[in-house]
């Protein structure tokens, strides 16, 4: 009786060895396309296990969330004949999983190097041919970025429909030693330049500072002199106002007094007009003799002092 106790192992083994190459898993963020004889299927896998042909059948995975790629090292020659080089190109990029089976039969699974990496060198040098280094290396440096963007989605929107560019960022080009050094001293002499327009311009602000104050001081003085001026121009009138009202009261004090005096000697006067008649006149005439206690003598004493009383 033969031994079959191999048998077992080598089925175990077998067994394990179609596992092996029958089942495999594809990633999440990524979808499988598979090739047999070269040729590819149209079959499509998303993530988890799957089981294909052993031998016969194998896969590619393709990423189709957001990712990355790098171009490294892009040679690039300016309009003046200068050599430079982009150290790192990053275009970040994100391919439509219901596009992976066209694009992958046109372009491969290695669409990326087609369609992004190629691209990139032929776009980058054609920015470059039409500008001098100072553009590419200064003045459009910024616009390299957002130009390239848009160069690259327009050719494939259509050639590669389902493969969208979200952003392009461009490194600093290295350019040559002795090129890079007189942009450094001309950048070092820039910057002396607008450190001293700076001191002009805080110079200058400082000094429009110190008029507007002089102004504001000079505007605050004479506020103060027109107030105090004022001031002074209303305390006269008040003293003016004053003495106007002084001058009314003791005039109408006098003319009350003058008034009153004026009244007094006309009704005296009235009174000695009333009291004055004939006979009071006589009686005091009468009354001023008798009182005369002198007695004078002499012939012609009558014509003297006692003239002839004619009555009024």
């Amino acid at each position: 009786m033969a031994d079959l106790s191999y048998v077992l192992p080598l089925l175990l083994l077998l067994t394990a060895t179609l596992t092996h190459f029958c089942l495999h898993r594809v990633d999440e963020g990524h979808v499988a396309v598979y090739y047999r004889g070269g040729a590819l299927l149209s079959q499509i896998s998303y993530p988890g296990y799957h089981i294909m042909m052993p031998f016969l059948t194998t896969f590619r995975s393709v990423q189709v969330t957001l990712q990355t790629d790098e171009v490294k090292n892009v040679p690039c020659g300016t309009s003046g004949g200068v050599m430079i080089y982009f150290d790192r190109i990053e275009v970040v990029n994100i391919l439509n999983a219901d596009s992976v089976f066209d694009i992958v039969k046109n372009y491969t699974a290695d669409y990326d190097k087609t369609l992004i990496f190629n691209k990139v060198h032929h776009e980058l040098n054609q920015f470059c041919s039409v500008h001098n280094l100072h553009e590419v290396y200064i003045d459009l440096f910024d616009q390299i970025d957002e130009n390239l963007k848009v160069a690259l989605q327009k050719d494939l929107t259509e050639m590669a429909p389902g493969l969208k560019v979200h952003a392009v960022r461009v490194t600093k080009p290295k350019i040559p030693e002795t090129i890079r050094k007189n942009y450094e001293i001309m950048e070092a002499e820039k910057t002396k330049l607008l450190i001293a327009e700076q001191r002009q311009k805080v110079v200058e602000k400082e000094a429009e500072t110190e008029r507007k104050r002089a102004i504001i001081e000079a505007e605050k003085q004479a506020q103060v002199s027109k107030i105090e001026f004022e001031q002074k121009i209303m305390e006269k009138e008040s003293i003016k106002q004053i003495s106007v009202i002084e001058d009314t009261i003791h005039l109408d004090k006098e003319k009350s007094a003058a008034d009153a005096e004026f009244y007094r000697i006309k009704m005296q006067a009235d009174s000695n007009k009333l009291l004055l008649t004939k006979e009071y006149l006589e009686s005091k005439r009468i009354e001023s003799l008798g009182n005369n206690t002198k007695v004078y003598y002499g012939p012609d004493l009558p014509k003297i002092f006692m003239q002839q009383y004619v009555p009024l």
